[in-house]
């Protein structure tokens, strides 16, 4: 008895061979493919329609383990990954051998898909690319732009980030000698592993600060190559910076001036700049080690008291002097020179003309008596003071100072300061008092003494022609002199020089009013 299927088979064959006799155009193939032509399960995939009328390209006629090597026969790519256990089929096939219809099943239509693709449930891990970081959650279109090729992107970072490559491929392929997948940046790259390990300051500055323009082969060493922008001394001092900077600490100069250098640096030099000093270049330009060198410009003599600056000034401290005038010269300072600048006596060259040491040498232009009282100025005036005390013996003079005199300043008469020309008549200093205009002549000193100008006595009697006696003794000094006088007084000592209008008579008794009038009064008549 026969097994089910024997039968069936038996059965199948019956029904094919049916079908030929009876419908010779179903097929013009061979009788093999007008049989499977008769079973087909349905459309094949947009991918394969072009073997639609070819079975033979995936088939083996009654033999399916077969069907596998003619899909890897087709896909050369996958047989090489499972040839060499390499990629996700590779993979796969290493842990067990499978039939390639066991996932991708055909015959379901054009628009069927065979790969049935989880991307929530892949194990990425079976592929020759494990995700690490943040490769684990971005989406799979990202790398894979196209769904049908999903073994195609490669496994270096620069087929995906070649756009992200700042260095644009100056650095090479191999992105992971700098950065990880947990974070593109900051960049992890060792450059101890370089002729140049980074110290100091130097491990914080970003990479493009040294390698510009995303230069890093042949980047130069020399600190001056990076910092030159940042060189204040504008490449006066050459490019051998490290020679007196480092790179632990910029601003700290190990440069011993003192030790490398024939110039010591004391005092106030210590607080200087390199560039106060060396203006041009420290290497081809020669600095100048005596003060004058570096100090012309800040010369307030004007070069006048010569290049030895150091005879007078000090590197302590520039203003003030040690020059003791005292003790290096033959003119002691005393009094009011203590406190006088040098070029208030020095005008000239010091050392080319000879400073003169008469007062009237240096005080030619203070002299108000214009020359006249000579040059031996210490005879009234002092060190201490020149205009306050001064000391001279008017007694020696052809006007002796009396009364309030001594109490005058030397000024209040000499206004001019040329004593010579002064006029010792009172007039000469007291025409502004003088009330009586001239009619009194200048002879002040006829009536006012020097001890008060207001105190004045006169005796008309005595020192004049014409005693003052009767009506007469009593009277204003101007009821007769009316008029200025230049030079001796001439009035008329007769009545009728002056009582001429008072003349009743009209001259008919001549000019001798004595005969009949008194002095007591004009009125009174006593015939003699």
């Amino acid at each position: 008895m026969l097994t089910l299927f024997p039968r069936l088979v038996l059965l199948f064959s019956a029904i094919v061979f049916s079908i030929a006799i009876f419908v010779p155009n179903a097929y013009a193939q061979d009788p093999i493919q007008r049989m499977e032509g008769l079973v087909k399960p349905g459309d094949l995939i947009k991918g394969h329609a072009r073997f639609e009328k070819k079975c033979e390209k995936c088939h083996e006629p009654f033999d399916k383990t077969k069907q596998k090597k003619l899909c890897r026969d087709c896909h050369e790519e996958i047989d090489n990954d499972i040839k060499k256990e390499s990629g996700f089929h590779g993979h796969i096939h290493a842990i067990e051998d499978r039939e390639c219809h066991s996932c991708h099943t055909e015959h379901k239509g054009r628009d069927m898909d065979i790969v049935q693709l989880d991307e929530e449930t892949f194990d990425h891990d079976r592929t020759n690319f494990k995700l690490r970081g943040n490769h684990v959650s971005i989406p799979c279109k990202s790398c894979h732009k196209k769904e049908r090729f999903y073994r195609l992107p490669k496994h270096n970072c620069i087929n995906c980030h070649e756009q992200d490559d700042a260095h644009k491929n100056s650095m090479g392929n191999k992105c992971e000698n700098c950065h990880i997948e947990s974070a593109w940046m900051p960049s992890y790259f060792n450059h101890a592993k370089t002729d140049f390990p980074l110290r100091y300051n130097h491990k914080n500055v970003g990479c493009q600060y040294c390698h510009v323009n995303e230069r890093y082969k042949d980047t130069p060493k020399n600190c001056y190559f990076c910092h030159y922008l940042s060189d204040v001394h504008e490449g006066d001092h050459g490019i051998k910076c490290h020679e007196c900077h480092n790179d632990e600490r910029w601003s700290r100069i190990e440069f011993d001036h003192d030790e490398d250098t024939d110039y010591k640096i004391k005092d106030a030099h210590k607080r200087l700049l390199c560039k106060n000093c060396h203006e041009g270049n420290v290497f081809e330009d020669e600095t100048p080690s005596h003060c004058y060198g570096c100090h012309e410009a800040h010369d307030t003599h004007h070069g006048l008291y010569g290049k030895k600056c150091g005879d007078c000034h000090t590197e302590k401290e520039w203003k003030k002097v040690k020059f003791d005038h005292d003790v290096d010269t033959a003119f002691k300072l005393k009094g009011e020179h203590k406190e006088l600048q040098c070029n208030a006596c020095h005008k000239g060259h010091l050392f080319k003309e000879k400073t003169p040491q008469k007062c009237s040498a240096c005080h030619k232009f203070d002299d108000v008596h214009d020359g006249q009282e000579g040059d031996n100025c210490a005879q009234c005036h002092e060190e201490k003071s020149w205009i306050k005390k001064v000391v001279f013996d008017h007694d020696i003079t052809k006007f002796p100072l009396l009364g309030s005199h001594p109490l005058l300043t030397c000024e209040d008469c000499h206004a001019s300061g040329k004593y010579k020309d002064e006029e010792i008549m009172c007039y000469a200093c007291h025409k502004k008092d003088d009330v009586h205009k001239l009619k009194l002549t200048k002879q002040c000193e006829l009536c006012h003494g020097p001890l008060d100008w207001l105190v004045w006595n006169f005796d008309h009697d005595n020192q004049t022609d014409y005693p003052l006696d009767g009506a007469h003794d009593g009277l204003d000094c101007h009821a007769c002199h009316k008029d200025p006088v230049e030079d001796e007084i001439e009035l008329p000592t007769n009545c009728f020089g002056c009582h001429e209008k008072d003349d009743n008579h009209n001259g008919q008794l001549g000019k001798q009013c004595g005969k009949c009038h008194t002095t007591k009064s004009f009125k009174d008549i006593e015939i003699k």
